[in-house]
């Protein structure tokens, strides 16, 4: 991207929504819509916080509404709505949704192995592919960072969007073991041109570390 002008650049800070109780029980969300817990809602408020002061053109998310109710946490301190895009909805996991892991492993191995060794085109029965998620997520963000050179927008998600993205920025492959958090409520920062994302900055969580209010 040498050269070329931060007019044709987008800033891009993507979001992975607050936490759930199936996050904290370690269950398979996927497209099942799932709603915040109290500390995904304390997590919302706190990222709203402190992004309140960025210069934002626009807010995504996600359909589901653990994403779609931490961009409205953002979006009343802004003014902004929030333009929900299903295409940024999380990896559908078909038979694996509402199972924990233990359970999953105990009823398909051989289709556990396959998903946690990360075979970029296996799929769950009913669910997607590693490809075809990272084709839908990449894509998507592309046009809507496209939209809008010279300018921020957020993108409000789920954690395998956001692996997704990563990757794309940073050309790790698909199958490569994750060695980078996808916290619930993290602050991340992309650039995109027409080249692609880049990564300007991961996982900020320092307006997770304490409450004001001592409740988390």
């Amino acid at each position: 991207m040498t050269g070329a002008s931060i007019d044709s650049h987008t800033r891009v800070i993507v979001l992975r929504h607050g936490e759930t109780d199936w996050n904290a029980g370690s269950r398979m969300q996927g497209q099942t819509d799932t709603a915040l817990s109290a500390r995904g809602r304390w997590q919302a408020a706190r990222l709203a916080e402190a992004l309140a002061d960025e210069e934002i053109a626009a807010i995504y998310s996600s359909d589901l509404q653990r994403a779609h109710d931490t961009a409205a946490a953002l979006a009343a301190r802004t003014g902004l709505p929030v333009q929900a895009d299903p295409a940024l909805r999380e990896r559908g996991f078909g038979i694996f949704e509402g199972l924990t892991f233990d359970e999953i492993g105990a009823r398909w191995p051989e289709a556990y192995r396959r998903w946690r060794q990360r075979e970029p085109g296996f799929a769950p029965t009913g669910g997607e592919s590693l490809e075809d998620l990272h084709r839908r997520s990449v894509a998507t963000a592309a046009a809507l960072a496209a939209r809008h050179r010279g300018q921020q927008v957020v993108l409000v998600s789920h954690g395998g969007v956001l692996d997704c993205l990563y990757r794309a920025a940073t050309g790790a492959g698909l199958s490569a073991p994750r060695s980078w958090q996808l916290g619930n409520a993290a602050i991340n920062r992309l650039l995109h041109s027409d080249q692609g994302f880049v990564l300007v900055g991961w996982d900020d969580t320092r307006h997770l570390e304490s409450a004001a209010d001592g409740t988390f």
